[in-house]
């Protein structure tokens, strides 16, 4: 095959995040005949379905990103945070991950991060030592590495006798490195997460040295709230946000929108038929059940957690795909299950149950990992309409509007108060 159309095709591919057999159904064409095209086994690529896969990536790839506000979306894991502030209006212009099957995940979702235009950085640090190659932008999103500040990632480099929070060399003095951009663009605002156990790490001395860096030292107006998303998903999970404004305006945290009444449960994200191979095997149940008793008799909460549909679940976490221990599917008359990728998706909100499918290239245990370390995609909607109408205030004072590419239509300023 002409190396030409080998390098077209699997271009194409990448633009549009399709998996090999999803090309197939949509060419027309068996699985092995892609693998073909992608290996240039073939002689040649037909060209109708060169053309066939051109119109899918440019109809996938948004087409009108010239209106709007400019984000960056660094930590950017599997696209959680980008994907709200696209809804309103944003348009994504660098992207910033350094975990290659996340990397695969987010282009799967995002096919226009893999264009010429739009940068896709691993490692931010050396974008930090030189923070004007980073592009001009309106909003900085960030999910900064929690590990440093979670109760779990504390307490197992305590046990290891390793440092933590911003004495933790590999991520947790990343934070002085979005402190580095914010001071060199000043961004009108941004939006920051992290774990709720942030707020008290070290007797809240990493808090503190946070909200002066953000207050003091760069002049923002921040305002913080911890959010549980189990009013959105059938999941408790607290993460607190960061939002900061380069000038005063009336955001108000108070004021976030939260769904009244019962939450969901887990029946909403399950599917009625599961591959047996998300059953425990007998082995590993009667591990963790074991486990489970010996701390118990210890005076300790750790082990398994069973759930059933009208529950809602303990934390989804990265180490989920070990054992699944923290959540666990009840089923009758039989030993229990793991949640699927697919309903760790719904669990995080990104996706509805028949609904338009997040894209998922990657392995199961990849899959576990990128979901567990995820933000819940509706709270970060929740915030980000909470900010658009003081994001619009002040892009009207630059004379702009707010467009929304992904609803093709203008979002025209509203007052700050009006929410």
């Amino acid at each position: 095959m002409d190396p030409d159309d080998t390098n077209e095709f699997s271009e194409l591919m990448t633009r549009a995040g399709l998996g090999i057999d999803e090309a197939a159904g949509l060419l027309g064409v068996n699985s092995r005949t892609v693998r073909r095209y992608l290996n240039g086994e073939r002689k040649r690529v037909d060209r109708l379905k060169i053309d066939r896969l051109r119109v899918i990536a440019n109809a996938r790839c948004r087409a009108d990103r010239s209106g709007g506000f400019r984000f960056i979306d660094l930590f950017a894991g599997i696209g959680g945070l980008r994907l709200p502030f696209e809804e309103i209006g944003g348009r994504c212009v660098f992207t910033s991950e350094w975990n290659r099957f996340c990397k695969e995940t987010y282009t799967a979702n995002f096919p226009e991060s893999a264009d010429s235009d739009h940068e896709f950085a691993g490692d931010i640090c050396p974008y930090a030592e030189k923070p004007e190659t980073v592009p001009e932008h309106d909003v900085l999103l960030a999910g900064f590495p929690c590990q440093p500040f979670s109760i779990a990632g504390v307490s197992k480099k305590n046990a290891l006798g390793r440092p933590h929070g911003f004495l933790c060399d590999m991520q947790g003095t990343l934070f002085f490195d979005l402190a580095k951009i914010i001071g060199h663009h000043r961004p009108q605002a941004f939006l920051l997460e992290n774990v709720k156990n942030l707020e008290r790490h070290d007797g809240g001395r990493t808090f503190a040295t946070i909200m002066h860096a953000l207050e003091n030292e760069l002049g923002y107006h921040v305002r913080t709230r911890v959010v549980d998303s189990s009013p959105w998903v059938p999941q408790k999970r607290e993460r607190i946000f960061m939002v900061g404004f380069r000038e005063r305006t009336a955001f108000d945290f108070d004021e976030l929108a939260i769904p009244s009444g019962r939450g969901p449960t887990l029946r909403t994200i399950l599917d009625m038929e599961v591959e047996a191979k998300y059953t425990l095997t007998r082995h590993l149940w009667n591990y963790l059940q074991d486990y489970k008793k010996k701390h118990r008799s210890a005076g300790n909460g750790f082990g398994y957690s069973v759930f059933g549909p009208d529950d809602v679940t303990r934390t989804l976490s990265a180490r989920y795909y070990k054992d699944g221990s923290e959540i666990l599917v009840k089923l009758k008359g039989k030993r229990p299950r793991r949640l699927t990728p697919r309903e760790c998706a719904r669990l995080m909100g990104f996706e509805k149950p028949g609904g338009t499918e997040f894209r998922i290239p990657v392995s199961d245990t990849q899959a576990y990992r990128q979901f567990g370390n995820a933000v819940v995609v509706p709270v970060v909607r929740a915030v980000a309409q909470l900010m658009k109408p003081h994001i619009a205030d002040l892009l009207a004072l630059d004379g702009r509007e707010l467009f929304s590419a992904r609803q093709n239509e203008f979002l025209f300023p509203e007052p700050s108060v009006a929410i």
